[in-house]
């Protein structure tokens, strides 16, 4: 007999109000079949559409349905819930898209999903009009850029008879989000990455720098991405306020030779390497030791730092290396350019004068170049954005 789907995963499926509902049923059945572990999570609103003894019987486990449950199968009953290695939002209305983006636990699901450490996907279904509104939108995105994942609506006649937008994904293109999720974690097993993110600063004098212009988002969401992946990381980050991705390894360093430095330490070590880091090109040749007063103009002699990446390239052996290029202009020539030039495997490209692919945001447009092709991405979250990077690697012919 083959190998169940997900045999020792836990799975829990929150269970919110919408006609919908009763289509989670066939879903939390085909997951018990392929060996999860399901727990069934409904609120009050759902078990008006579908009962709990239903969703018992399907998931062969006791259903959670009142957050302040005295009942003996939940200790705690949305702290147990939240333990898991999914957590699905079948089907995900707009109401609990809104409280999950604003941190409302006021009942059980939206409970559960402030107190999960585990991936979030989030099925929605709803009136085309409540999905296209820009609240909704902005939930959405608030949400994908914290990590979470949607399914995305399917399009077509709704059960109060309007057309458009919001019904929720087919079963079988839900069952089949969830089997690729899975199949991701583990893309990188067994691999190490090392994953630099932010800037460096390099100091004029104690309270004065030069430095890029990097959020670090996007190297941070890389190292997430890596670690779903079944990857062990280290992540060796320029100053930036961002939170360290769970499971991720962190170095903190200012300039860039601290990142070099860093880099250079633990390189052996890691077989995948993908510089996001935005390193100063430049530093002041001196630093003064006190800060320097207002008046009579200042000179700041420039001196190039050393090209982390191209010295990794140099020294490759088995590594996979992979580079960024933030451009204004050439985009593909210079990237290109920059991946023979370096020895690099792939290298991922933005245009940071594009709307929707700049500094600071939650979104990112790639295009990705390696020896052998070059792919355009449309426009996703850069959450979404590291786990096609991470696709992409382990998609090389190197890997």
């Amino acid at each position: 007999m083959s190998e169940k789907l997900f045999s020792g995963k836990k799975i829990t499926v929150g269970i919110t109000g919408g006609i919908a509902a009763y289509k989670a049923a066939d879903i939390v059945s085909w997951l018990n079949q392929q060996g999860a572990e399901v727990t069934v999570a409904m609120t009050k609103s759902a078990c008006e559409f579908i009962t709990p003894l239903t969703m018992k019987t399907l998931s062969g486990r006791p259903v959670a349905c009142d957050i302040n449950s005295l009942d003996a199968d939940f200790h705690v009953p949305h702290i147990d819930i939240a333990s898991c290695d999914l957590f699905l939002v079948v089907p995900a209305t707009a109401n609990i898209i809104a409280k999950a983006a604003c941190g409302i636990a006021d009942e059980l699901v939206s409970a559960a999903l402030l107190a999960t450490s585990a991936p979030i996907i989030f099925a929605p279904a709803m009136h085309c009009d409540m999905y296209a509104n820009p609240a909704t939108q902005a939930n959405i995105k608030t949400l994908s850029a914290r990590g979470c994942r949607f399914i995305e609506p399917g399009e077509g006649r709704l059960a109060c008879g309007a057309i458009g937008r919001g019904r929720l994904a087919k079963v079988e293109d839900i069952k089949q989000y969830i089997t690729d999720f899975f199949a991701e974690g583990r893309l990188l097993s067994g691999r190490r990455v090392l994953v630099t993110a932010g800037p460096t600063y390099e100091y004029i004098d104690p309270v004065r720098f030069i430095g890029n212009r990097s959020s670090g988002k996007m190297g941070y969401a890389v190292a997430a991405a890596a670690v779903e992946a079944g990857a062990e990381v280290l992540l060796v980050s320029g100053p930036c306020s961002l939170p360290v991705p769970a499971g991720v390894k962190c170095v903190r360093v200012t300039s860039a030779a601290e990142m070099e430095a860093a880099v250079r330490e633990a390189y052996a070590e890691y077989d995948i390497v993908v510089m996001a880091a935005a390193v100063a090109d430049y530093r002041p040749e001196q630093q003064a030791e006190q800060k320097i007063k207002k008046g009579g103009g200042m000179e700041i002699k420039l001196v190039a730092n050393n090209d982390i990446l191209k010295g990794l390239g140099a020294d490759k052996g088995d590594h996979i290396l992979v580079g960024f290029a933030a451009e204004t202009q050439n985009l593909a020539a210079y990237a290109t350019k920059k991946l023979v030039e370096k020895n690099l495997d792939l290298i991922i490209a933005n245009n940071v004068a594009q709307a929707g692919a700049g500094f600071d945001g939650d979104t990112n447009i790639i295009t990705a170049i390696s020896p052998d092709k070059t792919e355009e991405w449309e426009m996703m979250s850069k959450r979404a954005a590291g786990r096609q990077i991470i696709k992409a690697i382990s998609e090389l012919p190197r890997f």
